[in-house]
């Protein structure tokens, strides 16, 4: 007689790859005294010439300035993503994230030459909006929606223009609007 055993299963591939991504990345940066970021994980103003330049719009949301960064970061991931995953498709998750990357390496690199960006912040907020979207129905916007956009953009904002830190607001803002419009396309698809 056969016993029903637990078996653990990848119920989020991307995210979880993601996530890998980005732990060996931090790693290289620690081992590598920050070379690593410089080259592979952070979007600064460089030559458009350069390929190195276009990879950096997509990896630096690998790359992130040290453990605690990162497990902030991921801890975000891990809780959001597999749901997100697991209601739109690993494709769909694959869009969102290569988007939001390729959107705030943009903006920082237009709006911001002389700061350098790493991190999954941009990507926290898109999963962070397009999950409060979940639920929409044809012609209904939900109320939670409104009120996490109003939230944690307002939250951005205000600390953009008060506060002093090392902290992209404006990629949390730009990888909000980001997934704010996958969460409009993708329910219109349902």
């Amino acid at each position: 007689m056969k016993k029903n055993r637990l078996k653990i299963v990848n119920n989020a591939p991307v995210i979880l790859t993601f996530v890998l991504i980005s732990f060996i990345a931090t790693l290289l940066n620690e081992l590598t005294g920050g070379v690593s970021n410089v080259m592979l994980f952070m979007t600064y103003h460089s030559s458009l010439t350069s390929p190195l330049t276009w990879l950096r719009f997509f990896t630096h949301v690998f790359g992130h300035s040290g453990w605690d960064h990162l497990i902030g970061n991921m801890t975000y991931l891990l809780l959001l993503g597999p749901m997100l995953e697991e209601k739109y498709g690993s494709a769909d998750i694959l869009k969102v994230i290569a988007v939001t990357a390729l959107v705030t390496g943009l903006v920082n690199y237009i709006f911001f030459p002389n700061i350098a960006l790493c991190g999954a912040s941009g990507v926290v907020f898109a999963l962070i909006l397009l999950s409060s979207i979940v639920g929409v129905k044809q012609r209904e916007i939900p109320l939670t929606f409104i009120l996490v956009a109003v939230i944690f953009l307002g939250q951005q904002v205000y600390e953009g223009i008060t506060i002093e830190d090392n902290i992209s607001n404006v990629s949390h803002i730009a990888g909000g609007i980001t997934g704010s419009v996958f969460g409009y396309i993708f329910n219109r698809k349902i």
